[in-house]
């Protein structure tokens, strides 16, 4: 079983965020980038299903700030191969750019499952999983909580809102948006991490020329701005009702 995963850095939403000057993109400078939690909860679930079923574990994750770090974490957590995206910093409004630079990389691993978070905050453009599907016309299950591999195929726990769970049976290979592993990411103490970095290698792998600029322009950024302030109301029940009815005629809905 040939398993890959994509991961990615976000802006840690615990430090303020803020609107640079141009006022089209938030201005990330002194930002502090951590791995997106559903793309943590994806290296869990591919490294628990090598422990399962067997196989190798490779992890992609784009260059930047924490990037080395995310990778030899995976490795001491049990990954295979660590593999770094070079000339290409994610981010936000261009996941389509890093699909298709993700999707170059995928052709040439060939693995038989590819695995993702479901979403990122970051994203407005689509999130990774389903665009890479669609790149390399591939199966896409989203919101995975449960992966079981058999006959050739993938056993699929879906999640749905209102507490309804669905199971499938993907055809392989497949991409999978995991919203959350069979089991907790692991924890990998400190100097775990570094003996790994000892032994393991990154290798690098820089991004097609052809997708190199980002598919979605943020034409403005800005705060949410309150247009009108409510109205407040007071007086008996009887009263307030007469109010209510008398905006209600203003407005003409009654």
């Amino acid at each position: 079983m040939n398993i890959a995963v994509l991961a990615k850095l976000v802006p840690d939403l615990v430090e303020e965020l803020t609107i640079d000057s141009a006022g089209a993109k938030l201005d990330l400078a002194f930002a502090r980038y951590i791995i997106n939690e559903l793309d943590d909860h994806a290296i869990e679930q591919g490294i628990l299903l090598k422990e399962r079923f067997g196989g190798q574990v490779t992890v992609v994750v784009p260059e930047g700030d924490g990037a080395d770090d995310v990778l030899f974490t995976a490795a001491a957590k049990g990954a295979d191969r660590l593999l770094k995206l070079t000339g290409f910093s994610p981010d936000i409004g261009n996941t389509r750019a890093l699909a298709q630079h993700c999707s170059e990389i995928i052709r040439e691993l060939k693995p038989d499952l590819v695995l993702t978070g479901v979403q990122a905050h970051n994203d407005l453009d689509g999130s990774l999983g389903s665009l890479v599907a669609g790149l390399l016309e591939l199966p896409y299950v989203g919101y995975v909580s449960g992966v079981a591999i058999q006959n050739g195929a993938a056993s699929v726990r879906k999640e749905y809102p209102g507490g309804l769970i669905a199971e499938f049976d993907v055809t392989l290979p497949a991409v999978l948006g995991i919203q959350a592993a069979e089991q907790p990411p692991r924890y990998v103490a400190v100097s775990k991490v570094r003996q790994t970095m000892k032994t393991a290698t990154i290798e690098s792998m820089p991004a097609s020329a052809g997708a190199s600029a980002p598919l979605l322009t943020i034409s403005r950024m800005y705060k949410p701005e309150a247009a009108q302030h409510a109205t407040m109301l007071a007086g008996s029940p009887e009263e307030v009702a007469a109010q209510l009815i008398g905006i209600f005629k203003e407005l003409g809905v009654l």
